[in-house]
């Protein structure tokens, strides 16, 4: 007997349904657990978790701050790049600051509000955390286009005839009132301090650079967040400046700390793709084995 059209339909579609659900929602699943527990594959499935003195510390593949309570770095460890994902190498929040090169004037606070801390464009966070590495790892930490207080140089340039002509003004944006410009004159005009509330739209944006080195001995890694935000690995470059520092925190030599370096650092991935790199959460529970700190 032949079923009516609209019943056969039915019929077709609750046995694609039946099929799928086995081979989808039962099938795969089952395969892909499978697979995950193959030796040398199961540890990478389970997060590729890392232990020490039975205590799970962290992850072989999401990076971790290495601070006090006080948010400070602790001298005896490596520190990790920064990390725009949440608070911090948060896995369930990963992201960059999506913020680009052009991104070099600061929000400043309010001053009638206490807690308002304003908002730092991409350039003052770059300068600022150079500033910060420099003065931890005791090299200069100065920048392209940076202030040395550690934020953006970058001046509202306004001329007699808008984009053109002499200069009749010049204000140091990222630098709010009463503090000192960090530079005296532009082009023979004072350099003035901003205000919260004024308005330097008609002004053109002037990056400065300043007289910092060509090649800035704080690495890029050590000043900028990958693109997740979870990066586990910091550049040889940036380990290797900070082995003075961890040496003298744990009674090393620094050729021990640089030992140590060498062997937790990674080649390119296939051999010519990215760079070498070191796992600094390796590296530190490496030295916390062999070198503990009391």
């Amino acid at each position: 007997m032949r079923l009516p059209s609209w019943l056969a339909q039915h019929l077709a579609a609750l046995r694609a349904l039946l099929v799928l659900t086995v081979v989808l929602g039962v099938a795969y699943p089952l395969v892909m657990v499978a697979v995950a527990r193959i030796p040398g594959l199961s540890e990478r499935a389970d997060g590729s978790l890392v232990s020490a003195g039975g205590t799970v510390v962290g992850s072989r593949l999401i990076g971790q701050s290495f601070v006090d309570g006080d948010g400070k770095p602790l001298r005896q460890y490596f520190q990790s790049r920064p990390s725009a994902a949440g608070d911090g190498y948060d896995p369930t929040a990963t992201s960059a600051s999506n913020l680009g090169p052009e991104n070099v004037v600061d929000t400043l606070p309010d001053p009638a509000d206490p807690t308002d801390e304003g908002k730092p464009s991409l350039l003052s966070r770059v300068c600022a955390a150079s500033k910060a590495v420099g003065d931890l790892e005791g090299v200069d930490g100065s920048r392209a286009y940076c202030t040395p207080s550690g934020v953006g140089a970058v001046l509202a340039v306004f001329h007699h005839d808008g984009a053109t002509g002499a200069v009749t003004r010049a204000v140091s944006l990222n630098e709010a009132c009463p503090t000192a410009p960090f530079l005296g004159t532009y082009e023979g005009v004072t350099v003035e301090c901003a205000t919260f509330d004024g308005d330097y739209t008609k002004g053109m944006v002037t990056p400065v650079r300043g007289g910092a080195p060509e090649r800035p001995a704080v690495p890029a890694d050590a000043v900028t967040a990958s693109g997740s935000g979870l990066d586990p690995h910091i550049s040889v470059a940036y380990a290797r400046l900070q082995a003075s520092r961890v040496a003298a925190a744990r009674g090393m030599t620094a050729d021990e700390v640089k030992k140590a370096i060498d062997r937790h650092t990674t080649g390119r991935v296939l051999g010519f793709i990215g760079e070498p790199g070191v796992n600094v959460l390796e590296l530190n529970l490496d030295l916390d084995a062999s070198r503990p700190v009391r």
